[in-house]
């Protein structure tokens, strides 16, 4: 049987066509993530039309951290469905990132990072022992999320005002992450933004976290909030909440 394959798509579902420039091209990708998550991104699902825009480079990023950091503990035969195991001829590395794209753009974001090297001040804090040399991966990304951020997250970023309810749970979360050890865990911080959702926000949970997004850090989406506190430090998500609370960050 033949290899069959269907054509890429854009973000609206159209077909892509050089005269339109709806397209995305591969040295474009290239430019703002790793060759890995390309190479993940044709290897799946390769019979089916699959969208190819830019939104769609951060996830592709984080998939491949994710499949290379489940290789190992995987029995051989799963190794074998593992796409990391095809991306690199069955020389998986033991290690993609302690940390995703997705936080990573948060970081650059909150941080208004400029440089590497600050995005790495931050990294070592939450990951100690977590160097440019240990993780050379990682230290290709830092490179990507700052590119990335800079040519479609921050001229899109929309900061909105909380609402009175808003600032009342913002208020019940600070107070919380206040009590707490500056070494948290992303985990411990998770739990407590939770259950300050479920005493203000139980019958729209999700609302209390798009709006975390919304207010904090200009977009209406991300990934945990407690894995991006953790990394970006609980005294400075302390005081990112109380400028997201009291309109501070409006004219960001």
């Amino acid at each position: 049987e033949g290899f069959n394959y269907e054509l890429f798509l854009d973000e609206n579902g159209e077909k892509i066509s050089k005269s339109k420039g709806n397209g995305l091209t591969i040295e474009e990708w290239l430019t703002y993530a790793p060759q890995e998550s390309l190479s993940l991104y044709m290897f799946q699902a390769p019979r089916k039309a699959k969208r190819l825009y830019f939104d769609v480079i951060p996830k592709a990023v984080d998939e491949y951290i994710t499949f290379v950091d489940k290789f190992a503990a995987m029995e051989t035969a799963q190794q074998l469905t593992n796409p990391a195991f095809h991306i690199h001829n069955g020389h998986v590395p033991d290690s993609a990132s302690p940390v995703s794209f997705a936080l990573l753009l948060n970081l650059v974001s909150a941080s208004n990072a400029e440089n590497k090297q600050v995005l790495w001040g931050f990294i070592d804090t939450y990951a100690p022992g977590t160097t440019a040399e240990t993780h050379p991966f990682l230290d290709r990304l830092t490179d990507y999320a700052l590119a990335y951020y800079r040519d479609f997250v921050a001229p899109n970023k929309t900061y909105r005002a909380a609402s009175a309810e808003e600032k009342t749970a913002l208020d019940d979360l600070l107070a919380r992450l206040q009590a707490l050890p500056e070494t948290a865990d992303g985990e411990t911080i998770q739990t407590e933004v939770y259950a300050t959702g479920m005493a203000h926000f139980e019958e729209n949970l999700r609302g209390w976290f798009q709006a975390l997004y919304e207010v904090l850090l200009g977009q209406s989406q991300g990934p945990r909030f407690g894995s991006f506190a953790a990394l970006y430090g609980l005294e400075k998500t302390c005081a990112l909440i109380e400028a997201g609370r009291d309109g501070k960050l409006l004219s960001d």
